[in-house]
């Protein structure tokens, strides 16, 4: 099947999902793969998962979409639980995209500030706002003039630090660059971007879309480095796989976010709150806990099976949002492909990395065998590289 009716966006693989069950997924051909991707960090409790299919459900038989000018206590109860006791208000939304303008637009209004800094090889979405804080020339090709007012720095540097000024309205980073290459942020330097940010009167934005909801063993993954963002925005797992985003920030920045200063027809949309509702009540403290000890035996496993392979050139991340850096003689999606055939799917990201975004609940016998499949992979393409030379 070659697809006729849609832009050619995407570089599509030549075969099509139809079906998930837990951590495995079934293609048109009736292949049943072990799932590595969640749908790009989405479906972070896997597929069919009976208690948020059974809230999906029932939300169907009563109201899909009602009108945002109407109160609406399923988006109240699930912006509650995004704010976990703190002081902080929701915005929700359709996509991390939309979720991370929403806080360009916030930070501006509310500071009566224009400067943003962000980093290079961060990614946070594809409109306009979102693609200016975009530190990737390939993903802003084409589509000049961008939003002014955005400057880039280093990440993990900490000459970046002297890049903070009062001048600025906001500062946005990813704690763990997800398509920049799956690199994570050092503590210290964190940190110290979190203390210079509230040092100087700046906003500290955290973009949780991909690192969110479980991802690295923790709720958000700031929780992991100690720090305390004014605004923080996730995505993609939030609802298992049905559009939602949200922008959650402290509660005094609702003076600059009154009606009218921002809005979305299908924002906050009942069926994806019931899903999101459950996603939220489902990702517990035991559960986490579980995610980091999962976590820690697949870092073993990597260590001792892959990084010693000799087109392996680092590993990096945090929890369960791998990458694997190889050598430039091994193009990534050669890899991928050699794996889907394996049985295995898997993601790239940038600087020729295999990205690994299992589903946070998948346990150690599957973990396992799937970076057993990527050691297999990996050696056998060593192999023939050598041999070719």
């Amino acid at each position: 099947m070659t697809m006729q009716h849609v832009f050619p966006t995407y570089q599509r693989f030549p075969f099509a999902i139809t079906d998930g069950q837990g951590v495995h997924l079934t293609d048109n051909h009736g292949k049943t793969y072990l799932d590595f991707t969640a749908g790009i960090g989405v479906c972070n409790f896997g597929y069919h998962q009976p208690q948020i299919q059974a809230a999906v459900t029932q939300q169907l038989t009563h109201i899909w979409h009602t009108s945002n000018l109407y109160e609406n206590e399923l988006q109240d109860a699930v912006a509650g639980l995004l704010a976990n006791g703190e002081e902080r208000l929701v915005y929700f939304a359709n996509s991390g995209t939309e979720a991370n303008e929403a806080a360009l637009k916030l930070a501006r209004k509310y500071t009566g500030k224009t400067g943003i800094l962000a980093f290079q090889h961060s990614f946070h979405g594809r409109t306009y706002g979102a693609m200016s804080m975009t530190g990737n020339p390939h993903i802003q090709a084409g589509y000049a003039p961008l939003v002014p007012g955005i400057t880039f720095a280093t990440y993990n540097d900490d000459a970046a630090l002297d890049k903070i000024t009062p001048e600025l309205a906001a500062v946005i980073l990813e704690v763990v660059q997800g398509e920049g290459g799956v690199f994570a942020g050092r503590t210290a330097w964190l940190q110290a971007v979190n203390a210079k940010c509230q040092a100087t009167g700046v906003l500290l934005i955290i973009d949780e879309v991909q690192t969110g909801i479980g991802r690295t063993g923790y709720r958000m993954a700031y929780e992991g480095y100690g720090l305390d963002p004014d605004i923080y925005t996730v995505a993609k797992g939030l609802a298992n796989g049905l559009p939602v985003g949200a922008m959650v920030g402290r509660r005094q920045l609702a003076t600059a976010f009154g009606p009218g200063s921002h809005g979305s027809t299908f924002a906050g949309n009942a069926v994806a709150m019931a899903a999101a509702k459950r996603v939220l009540t489902q990702l517990t403290p035991a559960l986490l806990t579980t995610v980091r000890a999962h976590a820690e035996l697949v870092w073993q496993a990597l260590a001792t099976q892959v990084e010693p392979i000799p087109v392996v050139k680092q590993i990096t991340g945090k929890g369960l949002m791998i990458g694997i850096h190889l050598d430039e003689q091994i193009p990534v999606n050669q890899v991928i492909t050699r794996l889907q055939v394996e049985g295995l799917l898997t993601l790239s990201a940038g600087d020729n990395t295999l990205r690994l975004l299992p589903p946070i609940v998948m346990q150690p016998a599957d973990l396992l065998a799937g970076i057993a499949l990527i050691a297999k992979v990996l050696t056998t393409l060593t192999t023939e590289v050598t041999t070719n030379e």
